[in-house]
């Protein structure tokens, strides 16, 4: 029974908590054995968010800090590596920091936010002040990193000092983990202070990467690669692992067999084919990967709801800028078909800058193109060759943030126009199905439009439906309904004319096969057959409208019924 199943970690990045509480846990240990045996000084882990940074993180600290509990281990793939874990398990000092709360409106709060995430960290380290190891001077540097007021220059110093006096304190070298490393300058960017975050951040890991003898090895992790000489000025001893690149691939997100093993255990495999079509898609190096922040939170949901369609979880944790302002930016000629082949479903190659400074980003749709894909809008469809890497949208949960934004683009445009929608609007309401027809297709072929082909019909009429729910908004005086009941149904989209008495009933339908006179048919007789047009006779409205439009594509038709 589901109650007797492992509680879902919804929420939970601490590897500790995860295994002291019995969660249910994807085995991502083997992580620990591959950068052991890669025995590279400085690793740079880069993966879109909601893609388990953290929780890989706080696994690194468990296994390697000095006394660890052993037992968080048992039955883990690094369990098995027998020699690994005593010569490693619980034998360094381990420093872990992450910046993902550095998120102020000004640099002189983030400097302040700075200092408590460093003054917490060093709280967490209070036994050095009683170290016998530590002579006075160290105490008093110590103390320092305590005060949430720090300097700038003690706050400069912070990690390369605390990283040497654990080694005083312990007689062994520290690991440093830095987590979410990019996330001040995220915000920094966006708030107008880059250059100056981008100052402290580069001065602290010059101090704590570069010239640090008291460093056995650090890792970071972040959502991009910022570039070297925007912050790792002369760091020859780094090593970047993107999205793109093969090694550690299937260490961060769940592989298809995960997936289908998460959902055997909690007794749901009939939730496959809906997973994979709205989480999966993802290609980290040569690995299929499905995000693991929404296969989790939808599970959470079947097991209220074993019914339950799928949400976007992932798109509703961000602001979805980079997405908003990439389709922006596809306004015109091949950069708008470009967005509509995308849309579409299918492919466009493009070369990827890997690394950037926050300030590029925007600064030219190609950059655009690079964010996107290295944040997890867009995942590379096949392998690059001569004229770059094969981009496509990766599933359906990004499909609709795309859908969205395009969409309300779309409204921004016809907003400012007028004109064409006074001659639409004027059409519906003087029965000029002609007139309809042709300032409806003139939108349609404007448009760039979000077709899915592996969805029901329904749906794709939805897209359509909302379409035009938003021109005929146009009329402050229309009452403009969708989907009310009336007669033997509910009528696609009901509009009341109250000034000129008039009600005006419209049925939409996709031409599936392209038969554009046949769906518009199917459309003005289910008008008839589910007596639409009773709810505006019951009101006393005797001058009623009846139209079936049918679209395929950018092209539409329209008629009008019998009065």
């Amino acid at each position: 029974m589901l109650w007797e199943k492992r509680p879902l970690p919804i929420g939970t990045e601490y590897f500790d908590e995860l295994r002291e509480k019995e969660y249910y846990y994807v085995d991502k240990t083997g992580l620990i054995a591959e950068l052991l045996r890669s025995q590279a000084k400085v690793t740079l882990f880069t993966r879109p968010r909601r893609f388990g940074k953290t929780l890989a993180m706080t696994t690194l600290k468990c296994f390697f800090e000095i006394g660890t509990d052993p037992s968080l281990f048992e039955g883990l793939a690094i369990s098995r590596e027998k020699e690994l874990c005593r010569r490693h398990m619980g034998k360094y000092p381990v420093l872990f920091v992450s910046l993902k709360s550095v998120d102020a409106a000004n640099f002189t709060r983030a400097k302040e936010q700075m200092g408590s995430v460093i003054a917490e960290v060093a709280d967490r380290l209070s036994f050095l002040e009683k170290s016998e190891n530590l002579e006075e001077r160290d105490k008093e540097n110590f103390r320092a990193l305590q005060n949430y007021s720090m300097s700038e220059q003690t706050m400069t110093d912070s990690l390369w000092m605390l990283c040497r006096l654990l080694e005083k304190h312990y007689g062994r070298k520290t690991i440093l983990l830095i987590d979410e490393y990019d996330v001040p300058l995220q915000k920094a960017f966006y708030a107008g202070y880059y250059d100056e975050m981008a100052g402290l951040i580069r001065n602290m890991f010059a101090q704590a990467l570069k010239t640090n003898d008291s460093l056995e090895w650090a890792v970071l992790t972040g959502c991009l690669r910022i570039s070297k000489e925007s912050i790792f000025t002369g760091m020859n001893n780094l090593r970047v692992l993107t999205i793109a690149d093969p090694r550690f691939s299937s260490y961060f997100g769940f592989t298809g067999c995960e997936v289908r093993q998460f959902l055997e255990y909690y007794g749901l495999p009939d939730a496959w084919d809906v997973v994979r079509e709205w989480y999966d898609g993802y290609r980290f190096g040569d690995q299929e990967i499905y995000c693991p922040w929404d296969v989790i939170n939808y599970m959470d949901l079947l097991q209220t709801d074993p019914q339950a369609p799928p949400q976007n979880f992932w798109a509703n944790s961000s602001s979805n800028d980079a997405v908003r302002e990439f389709v922006r930016r596809m306004d015109a000629g091949s950069a708008r078909r470009e967005l509509q082949v995308l849309a579409d479903g299918g492919t466009v190659k493009k070369w990827i800058r890997q690394e950037l400074t926050y300030r590029e980003m925007y600064t030219t749709v190609e950059n655009l193109w690079s964010l996107l894909y290295m944040t997890g809008y867009l995942t590379s469809a096949g392998k690059p060759d001569g004229d770059g890497i094969p981009l496509t949208i990766p599933n359906r949960e990004i499909r609709a943030i795309f859908a969205d934004q395009i969409m309300e683009l779309f409204r921004e445009e016809t907003r400012n126009d007028g004109e064409s929608l006074k001659k639409l609007c004027d059409a519906f309401a003087a029965g000029d199905a002609a007139g309809v027809e042709k300032a409806f297709g003139g939108y349609l072929r404007r448009a760039i439009s979000i077709r899915d082909t592996s969805v029901q019909k329904a749906r794709k009429e939805n897209f359509y439906h909302g379409i035009l729910m938003g021109l005929l908004a146009y009329k402050a005086d229309w009452i403009v309904t969708s989907n009310r009941e009336t007669g033997d149904g509910y009528g696609d989209i009901l509009v009341e004319a109250e000034d000129d008495s008039l009600g005006i009933v419209i049925e939409v339908k996709y031409a599936e096969n392209g038969s554009l006179e046949s769906a518009m048919q199917d459309a003005l007789a289910q008008i008839e057959t589910k007596r639409y047009d009773e709810i505006f006779m019951d009101d006393g409205i005797e001058k009623v409208l009846k139209y079936g439009i049918a679209c395929y594509k950018k092209r539409c038709r329209v008629a009008l019924g019998d009065g």
